[in-house]
């Protein structure tokens, strides 16, 4: 995947503020077949990316899944949870 462009502002449609960020998943995501199998884990850590999801499914915290894997930093969780966002809306 690619970068996204960056904005911010006002959207006068809605009248809801919104930020967009540039966020290179290459940046944040890596896959390595001797690294748990080709799983996506968070670059430089032995961290599988569906951890934070699963985390965050059970109702656990950011804050507490950075606790739980200090190899994982507080910011590339948020950006990839923004990376995230921002495909998924892309398509909606």
């Amino acid at each position: 995947m690619g970068r996204r462009g960056s904005r911010s502002g006002i959207d006068s449609a809605n009248e809801q503020a919104y930020v967009t960020r540039v966020v290179d998943t290459k940046d944040l995501i890596t896959t390595d077949p001797d690294i748990l199998g080709g799983t996506p884990v968070f670059k430089g850590t032995r961290v599988p990316v569906k951890t934070l999801f699963d985390y965050l499914e059970n109702n656990y915290t950011l804050g507490e899944f950075v606790e739980c894997f200090p190899s994982v930093s507080i910011e590339a969780a948020r950006a990839l949870l923004e990376r995230s966002e921002s495909v998924l809306l892309a398509v909606a």
